[in-house]
């Protein structure tokens, strides 16, 4: 009976490791062969070249104002005499766009003239030199019964009309000079390094359909400021020469300071790229199926793509894989992660399982090949 349980334990033993070693086997072969599909995709894997449009810049938004403004104001009371432009007028700087009633003015210097006259005539040269100096106050005080232009510009608003009584400080209109706008706007204190005079400036206006709008950078001051929120910044100056008429002033607008100009990159996968001796290639797939290999000058651009600056590529171009694809993470390629698999396959044949004949380590109760050391395994009845 003993002799009987021990030889029904020994074939279930045996049953259960062969079993073991079967499934070892079969996954060892799926793995060699998923090995050999893997190669087979690495060689048949292509890549396209791309072209990819690089910006440097800082982006920007605020509104323009004319290059001059100028309200116009009336420097004393009065009733208005005579108005001599009208709104959206062009004027030259000096020109009269308004008269007040100057007539005791006129009539304060006339009798002034007068009395330098007889001190011309009797009195002493001090007198004479006194009346001289009030004569150029009482000028002003003349010149003041006018609102003139203080530069070329337009007349954007103008509401006076001949018989209106004006006050000090009363404002009839406004004339600015659209020579050029120009806006102040803020850049954080991170972009301020790359700043220049100079710099090109595209503007694009909601209330435009016209396109973009270039301008550039005026100035920019030596020192920073915080806004309300407490962001540190730089006020910039920009400026745009001879805009559209149909820009006004106070129009919002977003644009760009271009930092460099727009950079075109030609763009290949790395293992689309192959080396050889110290020189750098590529393989290109012709229509018919064929490939001409190429010299190319790459260089890394992130961490998945080279950027090719010399060599006969172009955008749209298939080229051959050199080199298995990496995968995240690993360092390692998708063949090198096969081959990692693979090996750990092996460590666990080599550890205490092996086939008849393999000369591995051996299996208690089987008979172990050559170079094995287990026990034999009892002949099965």
């Amino acid at each position: 009976m003993t002799a009987k349980k021990r030889t029904r334990n020994g074939r279930t033993a045996a049953l259960a490791v062969l079993t073991v070693c079967l499934i070892a086997a079969g996954t060892a072969a799926a793995l060699v062969a998923a090995r050999s599909a893997n190669t087979a995709a690495d060689a048949n894997r292509t890549y396209t070249v791309t072209q990819e449009t690089v910006k440097n810049i800082i982006e920007i938004s605020g509104t323009v104002s004319a290059a001059d403004e100028q309200t116009l104001k009336a420097a004393g009371d009065g009733t208005v005499t005579a108005v001599y432009v009208g709104e959206g007028d062009a004027v030259k700087k000096g020109t009269v766009l308004l008269q007040l009633d100057d007539t005791e003015q006129t009539y304060a210097l006339a009798k002034h003239d007068y009395d330098i006259a007889q001190a011309r005539i009797s009195g002493s040269q001090r007198e004479l030199e006194l009346l001289t100096l009030q004569r150029l106050s009482l000028v002003k005080k003349r010149e003041n019964r006018q609102i003139v232009a203080n530069f070329d510009g337009v007349i954007a608003e103008f509401s006076a009309a001949t018989g209106d009584y004006l006050e000090a400080k009363d404002s009839v209109g406004t004339i600015i000079d659209r020579s050029y706008l120009s806006a102040s706007v803020e850049v954080v204190e991170t972009d301020a390094p790359k700043l220049q005079a100079g710099q090109l400036v595209r503007c694009t206006f909601p209330a435009y359909d016209g396109g973009t709008i270039t301008g550039y950078v005026v100035s920019y001051p030596a020192v920073g400021s915080v806004t309300s929120r407490g962001a540190s910044i730089v006020k910039v100056k920009i400026r745009i020469d001879d805009p559209p008429e149909s820009i006004l002033p106070y129009y919002s607008f977003t644009g760009e300071i271009e930092i460099s100009p727009e950079e075109s990159l030609l763009l290949a996968a790395k293992e689309a790229v192959g080396r050889e001796g110290g020189t750098q290639f590529v393989e290109k797939i012709k229509r018919d199926g064929t490939t001409e290999r190429v010299t190319v000058t790459a260089e890394p651009y992130g961490s998945d793509f080279m950027r090719i600056t010399e060599g006969s590529v172009a955008e749209g171009d298939v080229l051959k894989a050199q080199s298995a694809p990496r995968v995240s993470g690993t360092g390692k390629s998708a063949a090198g992660n096969t081959r990692q698999s693979t090996d750990k396959t092996e460590n666990a044949q080599q550890s205490g399982f092996s086939l008849p004949g393999s000369g591995g380590a051996g299996v208690p109760g089987m008979s172990g090949g050559p170079g094995g050391s287990g026990g034999g395994m009892p002949p099965m009845r």
